[in-house]
């Protein structure tokens, strides 16, 4: 019978214990960072990471104009940020897509299509062994409309869908569409969050991380 290490037990545990919580930031160009000069560094989910400290890893899986939607004109199904996510076996994931849904192209012939196709994500995360703990953000306002995205549908209809959805699978959400109501001259382009817009949602996601661990 082959007997084990202690100390080389013991320095395993003590490894796996202090392995930091994997939180995977997925999302379109909102959560990307597009926009924002020196993205790599202050785009929300980078400036999550300088907030919230070693013990969290935080990656950034946003693809610019990817949609929810399995029939979009650039489904986050197909790229290969999506393949990452879920290599990447999160324990917390903020998920917040919708925005270029609502573009005419993708809204007008698959809005029926929304509510299933997002189930379904949030499904296939779930049987992840890591069994992770999904936010669904609900996306900033859009100030005006701009390349095809339409204010009308996400503050009209996705919003209220995905609060829908997140009761459907008792998720909660982080309510990104309140948090500019009093500054949104912190969306320059009427879509995107600049870099102070950004830390807003950063420190949104940070307060709800924390009061749901401590």
């Amino acid at each position: 019978m082959k007997i084990l290490n202690l100390p080389s037990v013991l320095s395993f545990l003590f490894i796996i214990s202090c392995a930091p919580v994997r939180v995977a930031c997925i999302g379109d160009s909102i959560t990307y960072g597009a926009g924002i000069k020196g993205r790599d560094s202050l785009a929300y989910p980078q400036q999550l990471q300088q907030k919230i400290g070693k013990k969290y890893e935080v990656v950034n899986f946003g693809v610019s104009g990817a949609t929810m939607l399995k029939k979009g004109n650039k489904p986050y199904w197909k790229t290969k940020e999506y393949k990452n996510a879920i290599d990447f076996n999160p324990n917390i994931i903020i998920l917040m897509l919708g925005t270029n849904d609502s573009k005419p192209i993708n809204w007008n012939s698959n809005n029926n299509n929304f509510e299933k196709d997002y189930n379904d994500m949030i499904s296939k995360f779930l049987q992840l062994k890591s069994n992770p703990k999904i936010y669904l953000g609900l996306p900033p306002p859009v100030v005006k409309d701009r390349w095809g995205i339409q204010k009308k549908v996400v503050e009209g209809e996705l919003i209220n869908l995905i609060e829908e959805i997140a009761k459907t699978n008792d998720l909660e959400t982080i309510n990104f569409q309140t948090l500019f109501n009093d500054q949104q001259e912190l969306l320059p382009d009427n879509i995107h969050p600049n870099a102070k817009g950004a830390k807003l949602i950063a420190l949104a996601v940070f307060k709800e991380i924390r009061s749901s661990n401590n």
